[in-house]
């Protein structure tokens, strides 16, 4: 646990299925900070959109979404049992429907469209008005908060991140085959770094980490010693 005076914001941005929220749940356990998954809110959108008919036919009625979007309610729990973080949907718990391929279809057009992405920002700012949070996603560090204490963008090789995924989705009991995990990912990164609406990319004062090789344990030792420089700065 870091003691510190007032309260610290770390933004870890990068592309899709590099191990954030992994790397950002550890960092936050161990300071006892909080940890909120940026990503998670926009697949709760996105998975809102699929249960309510507002993606049909695979498109998007963006109208429909943007009337419907002060019906949709976030917020995050941690669940001591379990010792994870779960996502609630409007009082319900969604933590394993938002991470079907499903939603991971259909999440980066969602979070392109203007209307949500303001929302989104507004709810994560209001989280970091009284607390230290870790918070991971796309823009973190470049656009919801550009004066993040410390930036880190995180990124590995695609065919490595594809099978990281395709093994953890196979754990989960989805079917699914490998090139179908590689080709969402590839669509994903590229909707990401292209959109006009806060595209992904990496903070002028970020610091990259390529864990294509790291393990968990190598990934938050790497990042504790990040955090203790910042702050002994500070």
């Amino acid at each position: 646990m870091v003691k510190n005076i007032r309260n610290v914001i770390i933004a870890i941005d990068g592309h899709s299925s590099c191990g954030k929220s992994t790397v950002a749940k550890q960092l936050a356990e161990k300071l006892d900070f909080i940890y909120v998954d940026s990503g998670a809110m926009y697949r709760a959108v996105t998975y809102y959109c699929l249960q309510n008919n507002i993606i049909s036919q695979n498109r998007i009625n963006h109208q429909l979404l943007i009337q419907e979007l002060e019906m949709i309610n976030i917020e995050f729990i941690k669940d001591q049992s379990l010792d994870k973080y779960l996502t609630i949907l409007n009082g319900e718990i969604i933590e394993e429907e938002i991470r079907k391929i499903k939603v991971s279809e259909f999440v980066s057009q969602v979070s392109k469209i203007r209307e949500v992405r303001e929302k989104m920002v507004n709810l994560q700012r209001e989280v970091a008005k009284n607390n230290s949070i870790v918070m991971d996603g796309r823009d973190i560090g470049t656009i919801v908060f550009p004066n993040a204490d410390l930036k880190i963008f995180m990124t590995a090789d695609t065919k490595i991140r594809a099978e990281r995924r395709y093994k953890e989705l196979l754990n989960k009991g989805h079917k699914i085959s490998l090139e179908e995990v590689e080709r969402n990912i590839t669509e994903r990164d590229e909707i990401d770094q292209s959109r006009e609406i806060s595209p992904l990319k990496k903070a002028d004062d970020a610091i990259v980490l390529d864990n294509s090789f790291l393990n968990h344990e190598e990934q938050l030792s790497w990042a504790l010693k990040k955090v203790s420089e910042i702050l002994a700065n500070n």
